[in-house]
């Protein structure tokens, strides 16, 4: 059921940007170079920028800024949280890749059929079903009625290889079954129906072994990829990332068979609703799916610098990258 509309009038004027940054000043935020911050301001936008400014502030109630405070304190805030979006982004695109992978292998090869996810019985909620199927379907209509792709070519030695994407190729080279193979399907899912597409999955064992080859158990794939799909809707949207509250909040493992913390107090219940957890869980995963990845050495490049405040932002101990888990991969 939808919550209420709220009743009162918004009456907030539209405000050039050189009058957003005298409400800066007015807080008591220094600025060097004026025509440098609004330069930033223009192609950032105060509304963008302003949340990185609530750190600095003595109170929310009176919004005033702490004393010392500069325009370059926030700026800087906003390029590390910029840096740490397109880190994440980069570690949660490996694990959907894999993800869709394991799914469609999985399914495809134990059925012994391509078109597996057109099947009710493989699924436990049969709207939800219905639905993936619908999806899948205008999408495949959908594709028909644009523009045929321009073929793209490449060569090779002395031959030329044209590509087309594989859904185009199917729908115009094939005409039964009416859908995709899965392993063309997938790709075309957001990654909250593929998550929602896995979690659907009727058999435990299915969900078991699409778990296991990425190194965790269903349970836990099931609620990472639960606060994946809101994690990558902020890095997507380019919003703020380093302090959210995500309201979604990976399970943290019990079984000792999956690559996680060991020390007891890494994770203490503070942190359990920000950011830290997610950091680790993409690590663990990639364990598993990218074992020479360098990203963990990236993550403590990009943290070595920071403030203590923004690690505490995101719920990471300061001697993080002591624990085992941490230690073993910087290594």
């Amino acid at each position: 059921m939808p919550r209420p509309r709220g009743v009162r009038h918004y009456d907030k004027p539209a405000l050039e940007p050189t009058a957003l940054l005298d409400r800066f000043v007015a807080r008591g935020m220094s600025i060097a170079d004026r025509d440098r911050a609004l330069r930033y301001l223009r192609h950032i936008g105060y509304y963008r920028l302003s949340p990185y400014a609530i750190p600095f502030q003595r109170s929310h109630s009176d919004q005033l800024m702490r004393e010392g405070t500069s325009f370059d304190d926030v700026l800087d805030l906003y390029v590390f949280d910029r840096a740490l979006r397109l880190l994440v982004i980069d570690a949660l695109e490996r694990v959907e890749v894999a993800v869709r992978a394991a799914l469609t292998d999985h399914m495809a090869t134990t059925y012994e059929d391509p078109h597996w996810y057109a099947d009710a019985s493989h699924f436990s909620d049969a709207r939800q079903h219905h639905g993936l199927v619908r999806i899948v379907r205008a999408t495949s209509e959908s594709r028909l009625l644009a523009v045929a792709e321009p073929a793209r070519t490449e060569n090779a030695g002395s031959a030329t290889i044209t590509h087309r994407s594989a859904l185009e190729h199917y729908l115009t080279t094939y005409g039964r079954p009416e859908l995709p193979p899965s392993w063309v399907m997938v790709e075309g899912l957001t990654i909250g129906q593929l998550a929602s597409a896995y979690r659907n999955l009727m058999r435990r064992s299915d969900r078991t072994a699409v778990a296991a080859s990425l190194g965790v158990t269903g349970p836990v794939l099931e609620s990472w990829m639960q606060t994946y799909v809101r994690v990558r809707n902020v890095c997507a949207h380019h919003g703020r990332l380093w302090n959210l509250g995500l309201g979604v909040y990976p399970m943290i493992p019990t079984s000792r068979s999956i690559a996680w913390l060991r020390a007891s107090d890494s994770l203490p219940e503070r942190s359990q609703k920000r950011l830290y957890p997610v950091l680790v869980s993409l690590q663990s995963i990639l364990s598993t799916v990218s074992p020479g990845s360098g990203w963990a050495v990236r993550l403590h490049e990009l943290m070595e610098t920071r403030p203590l405040m923004n690690l505490a932002g995101m719920g990471m101990p300061s001697d993080w990258s002591r624990d085992e888990f941490w230690r073993r991969r910087l290594e």
